[in-house]
């Protein structure tokens, strides 16, 4: 007899279109549960769902959950919106993503990945090393991995490998076994308010690491060794390139399309060196999140060629600077980096790697809070690029004011990042622009979390 989960049940997603909501729609829809969703716009997320004839609404409305028995939320519903308020009429269990994720993952033995920035990175990473391991994870990624092309996937173990967002709090939500915390950055603080706010909610998430588990945390991040000066659960391992590491990255060689380090590991009762682990990957922010999960797959008993093989096999993960084209020795990548950090470690890998090429980077700000809370920062993000192309800022349906000119803004990044910059009115303008300006050996890098990827990907129509 087989039993189905959630028989009676049809789940209804508010805002499936998102890339985690949709990775959490296919894994229901893998369990058995009956699922739809809705969303304002079809994009790739909800092509992929119908794929799996699951039905999602190209409308919010309240008639789309005439028959819903549950409805999950995404961060970024209102509270106007009216299946939400028909669902609160109806008296209708309601339920955030970072809930019914945790219900979803508290069935199985799981590895849960969170912090600001690498996230979808270090996810796929170990995803890759558990697959070569024929271990068959269940798998909830941010981003689209190469290797099987979807966010999510629904395995055959009880392994369950997790990007743990902490965009609203949510993270603390969902149960783990190991976790790694990549780093603690001041971002999304349209929410928690402060730093100090986010530091309390890192605090909490490394103070619940459990007995059975273990936690990995880079301690390269000083708000990392800020907080485990203080937290009383030291059932964690550390993990970077300060000497104090658990597992210590030494000899770094980084070459344009593969990167390669050896591992210290110092751990009570075992004490080992690895060498000339390589990966197609550049810049020490990519080398750092390997270790982590080397430090994992290590800590749970896989072997060492299972852990390079994994690695070595790395097809990457969509919009994680990936290679668009070439053109007349000029290259052209996509990358999702839309923080300060983010676009600050990206450069510094590609001018390592790239040193005698030009660097351009064309950068569309995600969303007017972020470029509101850290403008300075911003403005000193690409010393280490030539040529900014400023694109308009991608506002993602925020409706505040910045508070400040736009052009004040770019002469900041000129004064402080020491970069030409030319601003770029939209898609059309950025085509004329570079049509003009392309030639030579350039590396044009798209960055951004809004339009940009499909500005940079039309561009190859454009020469």
């Amino acid at each position: 007899m087989k039993i189905n989960l959630g028989k009676t049940e049809l789940i209804h997603f508010v805002g499936v279109g998102g890339i985690g909501m949709s990775g959490l729609a296919l894994i229901m829809n893998g369990l058995g549960f009956k699922v739809q969703g809705s969303d304002i716009l079809k994009n790739k997320n909800i092509e992929r769902l119908e794929e799996k004839k699951i039905k999602v609404f190209l409308k919010h409305n309240k008639k789309n959950i005439d028959k819903t028995t549950i409805l999950v939320i995404s961060s970024a519903i209102k509270s106007d919106n009216p299946e939400l308020t028909q669902a609160k009429k109806s008296n209708l269990p309601i339920y955030t993503r970072g809930e019914m994720l945790g219900h979803i993952v508290s069935l199985m033995r799981n590895i849960v990945v969170t912090g600001s920035h690498g996230k979808t990175t270090t996810t796929s990473l170990i995803s890759s090393i558990f697959t070569e391991a024929k271990l068959d994870p269940t798998i909830i990624n941010g981003g689209v991995l190469n290797s099987f092309g979807n966010s999510a996937k629904l395995g055959k173990s009880n392994w369950c490998i997790i990007e743990s967002d902490e965009s609203d709090g949510s993270f603390l939500k969902i149960p783990f076994t190991y976790s790694i915390v990549t780093n603690i950055d001041a971002e999304h603080l349209d929410y928690y308010k402060s730093l100090n706010n986010l530091k309390k909610n890192f605090s909490q998430f490394i103070e619940k690491i459990p007995s059975v588990g273990k936690g990995f945390l880079c301690i390269d991040d000083k708000n990392i060794r800020e907080i485990i000066k203080k937290t009383k659960n030291k059932n964690y391992y550390s993990y970077g390139i300060n000497k104090n590491s658990n597992f210590q990255i030494l000899n770094v060689i980084q070459k344009t399309d593969i990167s390669s380090f050896d591992l210290k590991i110092n751990i009570p009762g075992n004490k080992k060196f690895i060498k000339n682990i390589k990966v197609p990957l550049i810049g020490m922010h990519n080398i750092k999140n390997v270790t982590s999960v080397v430090a994992v797959a290590y800590s749970i008993g896989i072997s060492e060629k299972i852990i390079k093989k994994g690695l070595s096999n790395f097809k990457g993960v969509q919009r994680r600077f990936n290679f668009l084209f070439k053109k007349n020795n000029s290259l052209f990548i996509d990358d999702y980096a839309h923080h300060p950090t983010e676009i600050s470690a990206v450069l510094e890998g590609v001018k390592e790697v790239y040193n005698k090429k030009e660097i351009i980077c064309i950068f569309q700000p995600h969303r007017i809070s972020r470029v509101k809370s850290l403008k300075v920062e911003f403005s000193k993000c690409f010393k280490k690029a030539d040529t900014i192309l400023l694109c308009p800022i991608y506002k993602a349906n925020e409706k505040i004011k910045l508070g400040f000119s736009y052009s004040s803004f770019a002469k900041l990044i000129i004064k402080n990042s020491r970069v030409k910059l030319i601003n770029v009115n939209d898609e059309k303008d950025l085509k004329k622009t570079l049509k003009q300006t392309a030639y030579g050996e350039k590396i044009y890098i798209g960055m951004g979390a809004g339009s940009i990827s499909n500005w940079m990907k039309n561009l190859k129509s454009n020469f």
